[in-house]
């Protein structure tokens, strides 16, 4: 193994759904944070850890930038604008339309006030034509000068040692940040929650989803290696208690189900875990029911 001695802090920003959590997936190479075709899936920013030759990448995976709707909305928003700073280069994720939003505007404002390295990383190019690409890639280099346009398809892999070796660029000298074989900094706690609300997300429509936050109450381990959870699921609404627990608790089990067999593989051992339902109304406009829920201020 070779010994780490440049490091690259790399933001990965963009609006909601663009496809961040998938890239950052597909770079790690395995899952830390989780995915759903919902947007603001991701809430707290996510570092994935990635070494390559002598450059160990930290890669900040953030949540989507939107207009905020609500206090945790807001919080969300803030993450975003503070991972724009401080960073060795900004990777911009748009998908492929010839056209600059509102989104993308706010974050290349961002980019221009830090005075930040940026590539524009345009996701997605599996569903479109190749002169259309083209056309993407005009009106974002009349927006800004970004040092590479780099199209890609997360999901199908397909661009990624290009956009790696113009990542690698911006490497300074520096010691190993994290240990080798750690591929994020998320607290196993953490972990579980997201991947209990990504099944939520997966497997439930409209709003109900958003309005869920998850604690982790016990998370011990037997000496078998055997790991106990309990989980707990706060929705805002009575109404969306049944929704989640479903007929005869169908649909909490299916959810649970799934939760577990992504928690192992995460986990490397046996799971067992006991979920619960409970109704916090409002949740996501109380400050005090968002930092206990581990959306902090940064």
């Amino acid at each position: 193994m070779n010994e780490i001695k440049k490091t690259a802090m790399i933001t990965i920003a963009g609006r909601p759904n663009v496809g961040k959590s998938t890239l950052t997936n597909a770079l790690v190479g395995e899952k830390i944070a989780i995915v759903s075709p919902k947007p603001q899936t991701t809430r707290n920013r996510i570092c994935g850890v990635v070494n390559r030759g002598e450059t160990q990448f930290v890669f900040l995976d953030t949540p989507g930038f939107h207009k905020a709707r609500t206090r945790l909305g807001d919080y969300m928003v803030k993450v975003v604008r503070d991972s724009v700073a401080d960073v060795e280069a900004v990777c911009l994720m748009v998908e492929p339309i010839a056209k600059v939003g509102s989104p993308e505007q706010a974050l290349i404002d961002r980019i221009r006030e830090e005075k930040l390295p940026a590539v524009l990383v345009i996701n997605k190019i599996d569903t479109v034509e190749k002169a259309q690409l083209l056309d993407v890639m005009a009106v974002y280099s009349a927006a800004y000068e970004f040092d590479a346009i780099i199209p890609i398809s997360a999901q199908e892999k397909d661009g990624l040692e290009e956009l790696m070796e113009q990542l690698e660029k911006y490497a300074g000298e520096g010691p190993q940040l994290f240990p080798d074989g750690m591929t994020t900094d998320q607290p196993e706690r953490q972990v579980v929650a997201e991947i209990v609300r990504e099944k939520l997300l997966r497997n439930l429509d409209k709003e109900v989803p958003h309005g869920t936050a998850i604690e982790v109450t016990k998370f011990s381990e037997r000496d078998s290696g055997v790991i106990d959870l309990d989980v707990t699921i706060y929705c805002e609404k009575a109404s969306h208690k049944g929704i989640i627990i479903g007929k005869n608790g169908a649909m909490l089990k299916k959810i649970a189900s799934h939760a577990r067999e992504d928690i192992e593989r995460f986990m490397g051992t046996k799971v067992y875990m006991e979920t619960w339902v409970k109704v916090k109304e409002n949740w996501r406009d109380n400050v005090n029911y968002i930092r206990s829920f581990g959306y902090d201020e940064q």
